[in-house]
């Protein structure tokens, strides 16, 4: 597998973001604007959670596993493999919907925060791109838990 690299969650952060700001303009010259949802940063955040937990818990098992404790349970490489496509994909998601709101909270700020609606809006646009930064962070944090050690060629292997 390979490892996920911060620049192509950088690219789609930027460009979900100008994409999103953009549309937020012309969404705006309409006369309305789409709302940014409560539920954005309260999901991202729950799978930041079960992310970290995840890391966590094989990150303590693997150790047990290291250092032989007696009654330690393994980590079966199937599992492994899964809590790492899950910590990617939930990082390319986060990258997009982060900035996608992003792009609708710079929208926000820029046209201005007078009206309470928008600036609720703002808020949860913010509280999505903080906890879609967690979400990177934590996929990142899981990646690196489950990553094998160097192979004979140098390579760096993935479980």
């Amino acid at each position: 597998m390979k490892q996920l690299r911060l620049g192509v969650l950088a690219a789609i952060f930027v460009i979900a973001g100008a994409l999103s700001w953009a549309g937020a303009r012309l969404w705006n010259s309409y006369g309305t604007l789409p709302g940014v949802p409560l539920a954005a940063p309260v999901v991202l955040a729950v799978i930041a959670v079960v992310l970290c937990a995840t890391a966590l818990s094989l990150r303590g098992r693997l150790k047990a596993q290291r250092d032989r404790r007696p009654g330690a349970k393994g980590v079966e490489p199937l599992m492994a493999a899964r809590a790492v496509v899950f910590g990617q994909a939930s990082a390319l998601v986060a990258a997009l919907v982060a900035g996608m709101y992003g792009g609708v909270g710079v929208f926000l700020l820029a046209d201005g925060l007078e009206v309470p609606a928008r600036r609720d809006q703002a808020y949860y646009a913010a509280g999505s791109v903080l906890a879609g930064l967690g979400v990177i962070a934590a996929a990142l944090f899981l990646e690196r838990v489950l990553r094998l050690p160097d192979d004979e060629d140098g390579a760096t292997a993935r479980a």
